[in-house]
């Protein structure tokens, strides 16, 4: 059993909660969301928000509470082995009760079918929002382009910001 050692990343300003599945292996080890550099998150995110390419977890932390957003994952602990989503067993969900209760957020995103499945299973009919699966900016993805994924996101996550 592994838990989840990344805190969820919102302020009181935060609109939209994006949530993945749980870290990868590199995200564990360096204690931040989406830390694997093949994964495409944070280069999507920087087009989304008219941005550089956060380098820094502090960089990171900025481009997402900057831009109202906020940031976690469905899973607090579960068995996995390395970062492959399709291992996934025995899953105890987060609370983000904590989030929508602490900030503005009234729009839910998952990244990825994963994140997505389990939301519904777990999550969704406590909080009684529906989330919007974006595709999976994970390099596992590769059906998806840099470009297809970007103008996805920002298609999606702009309307939202409305």
């Amino acid at each position: 059993m592994i838990v989840h050692p990344i805190k969820p990343l919102y302020n009181s300003s935060s609109k939209i909660l994006i949530l993945g599945s749980f870290p990868s292996v590199k995200s564990r080890e360096e204690g931040f969301f989406y830390s694997h550099p093949q994964n495409r998150f944070w280069r999507v995110m920087a087009s989304v928000c008219s941005s550089e390419i956060p380098q820094t977890i502090k960089e990171k932390k900025k481009l997402i509470l900057d831009n109202e957003f906020a940031l976690w994952d469905v899973i607090h602990s579960c068995d996995i082995s390395g970062s492959s989503d399709s291992s996934i067993k025995n899953v105890a969900p987060n609370n983000i009760g904590i989030i929508l209760e602490n900030s503005n957020v009234n729009r839910i995103f998952v990244n990825g079918k994963k994140a997505e499945s389990l939301y519904k299973k777990y999550i969704e009919k406590q909080v009684g929002i529906e989330a919007v699966c974006l595709p999976s900016t994970s390099p596992a993805n590769a059906q998806w382009s840099l470009e297809q994924l970007t103008d996805y996101w920002k298609s999606m996550l702009n309307t939202s910001l409305l």
